[in-house]
């Protein structure tokens, strides 16, 4: 099995505006967030939500993925955000089925 820890997230800020960002630890990275330490950008934005996060075995991986989202429109993260959902939604509906 291989050792995954290198996280892209985005978040969703009060005002409607999408955050991207990088970490080796995703949980403390969103406290630093809530608590006003994250990244400037997010600092009076909160709360904060959530709503995109992908994992990979590089740190050169990650950083090319959020670069590459950093200059997306905000459709496109969007569409990006909607898909990673469906993919986990369709991921616990298939889980449900299986433990039948």
């Amino acid at each position: 099995m291989k050792n995954y820890s290198h996280f892209v997230y985005m978040l969703e800020c009060r005002d409607g505006s999408y955050y991207t960002g990088y970490t080796t630890d995703l949980s403390h990275r969103l406290a630093q967030h809530e608590c006003g330490k994250g990244a400037k950008y997010t600092r009076g934005r909160g709360p904060l939500r959530l709503v995109y996060q992908a994992e990979y075995e590089t740190k050169s991986e990650a950083m090319q993925e959020e670069y590459r989202i950093k200059q997306l429109s905000r459709n496109q993260k969007e569409k990006i955000i909607k898909e990673k959902r469906q993919v986990h939604v369709e991921s616990e509906e298939l889980q449900r089925e299986r433990d039948w």
